[in-house]
């Protein structure tokens, strides 16, 4: 369906797509979580499971780095800093949606009434 110059249908399947590409990437625990928080609290439980995931993201990379440096033998220096990679990029990306956000707060609250 298109409405005026926007095609609905490659809208659709760009959402499918992210969503799909959300479950593969996000761990097991924190997936089946997702839309319990979704449904349950609406934006505010996708917020918050989102900064949970991204906190959890740090706190995993944390406790590599500190198990590479005391010479645990499982953990591999790659994996520790892949980890780092990780969660450095989950937290910039939650940072620039909540630049996105006050962003978008600012614009309506500009708004003339």
């Amino acid at each position: 369906m298109s409405i005026g110059a926007i095609d609905t249908s490659r809208i659709e399947a760009m959402v499918a797509q992210l969503r799909a590409a959300a479950t593969q990437t996000a761990p097991a625990s924190s997936a089946a979580q997702a839309p319990q928080a979704t449904q349950a609290g609406g934006f505010q439980g996708a917020l918050k499971a989102s900064l949970d995931q991204v906190n959890g993201m740090q706190l995993d990379a944390q406790s590599l780095a500190q198990r590479f440096e005391t010479g645990d033998a499982s953990v591999s220096l790659s994996d520790a800093m892949i980890a780092m990679q990780k969660s450095s990029i989950a937290f910039q990306q939650t940072v620039q949606v909540r630049n996105k956000l006050v962003q978008a707060y600012q614009d309506i609250m500009n708004m003339p009434v």
